[in-house]
């Protein structure tokens, strides 16, 4: 597994070794002793599947009390993944962080807790699936707006109006988002 450093304090891109042939492709998505070689320690507790239609933009989203790590990865289609750093103590606080994530490439990325993550779906379709390190809360839930004129992401729209689900719409600015220590 190839493993390359984010502009994000802790996060990482993740290319696996892809094995293929006329009969289709393995690869492996999940390998615990790997990650240790990359001190990577991480104690999974969750699967989560997510299917989206072209133009939906899902995030920013985090936890606060329980802030959850992610690994990220898309099975089906692609999508502009973003994440954002939200730890004061961080030397990167304030950053965000953009990769295309497909099927044809097959990165994942890891979010280490501390940072809201979002992404929007660039193809026809897709299957994102991604592990968490804590359990969904949803009380304790937190949005920030995707289109922050702070945090100034490029979402590589043209003009394009993203499609957003109401607790979306509803995110707060950055300024005014609850932040980790």
């Amino acid at each position: 597994m190839q493993v390359q450093e984010t502009n994000i304090q802790g996060a990482l891109l993740l290319t696996p070794q892809v094995f293929g042939d006329n009969r289709g492709f393995f690869l492996e998505s999940w390998n615990k002793q790997a990650l240790q070689e990359v001190n990577l320690e991480l104690d999974f507790v969750q699967d989560n599947h997510a299917h989206s239609s072209k133009g939906v933009l899902r995030g920013l989203h985090y936890q606060l009390i329980k802030p959850q790590g992610r690994l990220v990865r898309v099975v089906s289609g692609r999508v502009l993944d973003v994440i954002v750093d939200l730890r004061q103590s961080s030397n990167t606080f304030g950053q965000y962080y953009a990769v295309e994530l497909s099927s044809e490439n097959h990165r994942q990325l890891w979010a280490p807790p501390g940072v809201a993550h979002g992404y929007l779906v660039l193809s026809e379709s897709v299957d994102f699936l991604y592990k968490t390190t804590e359990y969904y809360a949803p009380s304790d839930e937190h949005t920030i707006i995707w289109n922050d004129s702070i945090l100034n992401i490029d979402w590589r729209l043209n003009g394009f109006q993203p499609v957003l689900s109401d607790k979306d719409k509803q995110g707060v600015a950055f300024v005014d988002a609850m932040y980790y220590k």
